[in-house]
């Protein structure tokens, strides 16, 4: 435990350097401080917990999450909810033309015109066809993508030790993302098979509650799992390079672009850097990934179709560039906003902004407080 840590759990005049106070009897100390003290300050001195008694230095913040605990886990996992959850929601309309970009590409030919398409066919309403599936999926896929990511994060770089997690920083980011990643779609792809039917095939149905049952009684519950495996080729490399690029550009940023440590930046100055790491992260991360994204969007939409009907039907070149534009801006504006949103929670609830430093593991032990 930190000298820092220490002085927070005692008076101050406790830690003085002065030889005279550390000769005070108790009773003297406690006769010194009685007028000074409320009446909520002298029952937090009678109170105990496992560590003594728990009274806050002058200068200690008043909230702190034990880094690496329960609660930094709970409040990542929390994080990563609201960023994926709110920002895929909102860009339900982009996801919504890029889908039947894919699939119909002769009737949505382009971006202007596939919002028009969907304007006279369906309304504004329309744009926002599938929002519910969209917002409970990617909520449970952000939870699991960003807990357990600082989870096998912080167990790789354990495992490593702390000279080899800070040589191999950016292999222990690809492995703790891509470990993260396989449980996250696990719990996205029933969404992400009813949001994909609901949104490409007008009159299916209206959303998850009616498409659900439709959807598994034309296929079997086991048919929401049909596209896991694209589903996996499309998000593990995509979210490899999120987090292993993110955390690589905003450490760039911190050591060539900005004057000072990060510790010393305003926490609007570092909330900015994590949008533009995210923003930057999210263009690689689009181009990575739009093979397999175009493969999960034709078999969910055709019933009983394989991979190799899928690219033999979309043609190679298709599967690299049919919708890749308009994915770009999708997935970049996400990417960014994901980040802001995920960083601006932790800086909320008093934990440090992500990246821009070594790997945590090796820069401090676990049981460092992290303080606003």
């Amino acid at each position: 435990m930190d000298s820092h840590r220490q002085q927070s759990l005692i008076p101050s005049f406790l830690y003085s350097a002065s030889s005279s106070a550390k000769n005070l009897s108790l009773s003297t100390l406690l006769h010194s401080e009685q007028p000074s003290l409320s009446p909520s300050s002298t029952a937090a001195m009678g109170r105990k917990s496992s560590g003594g008694f728990v009274i806050p230095a002058p200068s200690e913040p008043g909230r702190k999450i034990e880094m690496y605990s329960p609660a930094f886990y709970a409040a990542c996992t929390a994080g990563g909810i609201l960023s994926c959850g709110l920002t895929h929601m909102a860009v339900t309309p982009l996801d919504l033309v890029k889908c039947n970009m894919q699939i119909d590409p002769a009737k949505y030919k382009s971006i202007s015109s596939g919002f028009g398409v969907l304007l006279k066919e369906q309304g504004a309403r329309g744009f926002f066809r599938g929002w519910v599936p969209t917002l409970l999926g990617y909520s449970a896929q952000g939870a699991c993508k960003f807990g357990f990511y600082e989870f096998f994060k912080k167990y790789y770089s354990d495992l490593a030790g702390p000279e080899y997690a800070t040589k191999y920083k950016t292999l222990i980011y690809l492995a703790g993302s891509a470990s993260a990643e396989v449980i996250a779609d696990i719990a996205l792809c029933p969404f992400e098979a009813v949001k994909v039917r609901v949104q490409t095939q007008p009159g299916f149905a209206r959303g998850l509650s009616d498409g659900l049952p439709k959807f598994v009684k034309a296929e079997g519950a086991l048919g929401l799992y049909k596209g896991i495996v694209p589903l996996w080729g499309r998000q593990i490399p995509y979210t490899m390079m999120k987090f292993a690029s993110f955390e690589t550009i905003v450490e760039m940023i911190y050591k060539y672009s900005i004057p000072k440590p990060k510790d010393q930046c305003s926490k609007s100055l570092q909330l900015g850097i994590s949008f533009a790491g995210g923003y930057v992260a999210g263009v690689f991360c689009a181009i990575v990934s739009h093979p397999a994204d175009n493969l999960v969007s034709f078999l969910n939409n055709a019933k009983g179709a394989t991979v190799g009907e899928a690219v033999k039907k979309l043609g190679v070149l298709g599967l690299f560039t049919r919708g890749l534009p308009l994915r770009i801006v999708m997935i970049g504006t996400l990417t960014g906003a994901q980040w802001g949103i995920y960083d601006a929670f932790k800086v909320f609830v008093g934990l440090p902004t992500t990246g821009g430093a070594a790997p945590a593991a090796a820069a401090a032990p676990a049981a460092e407080l992290a303080k606003v």
